[in-house]
């Protein structure tokens, strides 16, 4: 099971699991194992209520300072289950599962509070030294438990969520599948962060980044119909899905309406009678050849050689639902104006 495609599918979709090859990348560093504190020789004991007792008035004797930091504030969130999660204050060491989340919390500067990322993570650098915790579906439950994470960030798909709960972990799954889903995700990893108007900036950066993006379409291509394959299946970015949302923002219009989901499996005949005028899709996923699955050479945007291709870091970058969608839109419409010249 592959990257935030394939868990998207799976959650609520109805569609079974598929391998969305063009976000394959291994795990990069094995899980360090966990130091053991051992506590320091004492020479005798007290009594544990003289002790406790003595405490006490020690710190009734101290002064009050005027300084001193008020303690954090409770923090109440609802994540993508519906379900209350209360965390005693905003979290300093937080485990992200998927790639997305751990990218949206990097954007509202708390990189630096990710101990562990799953192993698709590829982004920004600066999380590559964290140990790899696995897939998003089934992580390693106890490299999680040794990172001792005040909150874990989670696909509502993972089945990882009851036995990380189970196990007394604080669990946020969240499902951004929607441009409306990522602001909402990035407002809700705010609140968890104690920034409660931390996602509205980036928010706005990712609207004019799409704008930007959507200006530099030649007239020429506007209203081409495209098929973007989200993972080979073929599995299908939809009307409805942030990347079809992305796709409608650049003025094409996709041949895979809303009323068939976000991210439906079509058999490779339907594109063949949808016959786009433009494909996208990754290069694991689309391949090199003219013809990706049966009939599909006979498309005219094959025809025509209106493919584009992403790869690499780009192939991640158009599958992200978080902070750089507008770098992503970008991409597209850099592909668009070279197949439209």
């Amino acid at each position: 099971m592959k990257d935030e495609i394939s868990l998207h599918v799976l959650s609520g979709q109805g569609i079974a699991a598929f391998a969305d090859a063009d976000a394959v990348h291994p795990s990069l560093v094995p899980e360090p194992a966990p130091k053991t504190v051992r506590p320091a020789p004492v020479e005798g004991r007290w009594p544990a209520g003289a002790l406790a007792l003595s405490l006490l008035v020690a710190a009734l004797a101290l002064p009050a300072r005027a300084d001193a930091p008020a303690p954090a504030a409770a923090i109440t969130l609802t994540d993508a289950r519906g379900k209350l999660v209360q965390l005693a204050a905003p979290p300093q060491r937080i485990v992200s599962l998927l790639p997305s989340l751990a990218e949206s919390v990097c954007a509202l500067g708390a990189c630096e509070r990710i101990v562990g990322v799953d192993r698709y993570t590829t982004w920004p650098p600066a999380l590559a030294h964290l140990p790899r915790l696995g897939g998003n579906l089934e992580p390693n439950i106890e490299g999680v438990l040794a990172l001792r994470p005040d909150v874990v960030l989670i696909s509502v798909a993972s089945r990882a969520v009851q036995r990380l709960e189970a196990l007394g972990l604080k669990v946020i799954a969240l499902e951004p599948r929607t441009h409306a889903e990522v602001h909402d995700v990035l407002r809700t990893l705010a609140s968890m962060l104690a920034l409660p108007r931390g996602a509205e900036p980036i928010w706005a950066r990712i609207e004019q980044g799409l704008a930007e993006a959507a200006r530099t379409v030649p007239p020429q291509a506007r209203g081409k119909r495209v098929y973007f394959e989200a993972s080979r299946g073929p599995f299908a970015a939809g009307e409805k899905s942030f990347i079809g949302e992305t796709l409608t923002r650049l003025g094409l219009v996709n041949v895979v309406p809303a009323a068939l989901g976000p991210f439906p499996r079509l058999n490779p005949e339907y594109v063949v009678r949808a016959d786009p005028d433009l494909l996208m899709g990754g290069v694991r996923s689309l391949g090199e050849s003219r013809e990706p699955y049966p009939g599909w050479t006979a498309l005219r945007a094959m025809q025509a050689g209106r493919v584009c291709r992403f790869a690499g870091a780009e192939a991640d970058l158009v599958i992200r639902p978080g902070p750089r969608m507008a770098e992503a839109a970008m991409a597209m419409a850099r592909c668009v104006r070279e197949v439209y010249p």
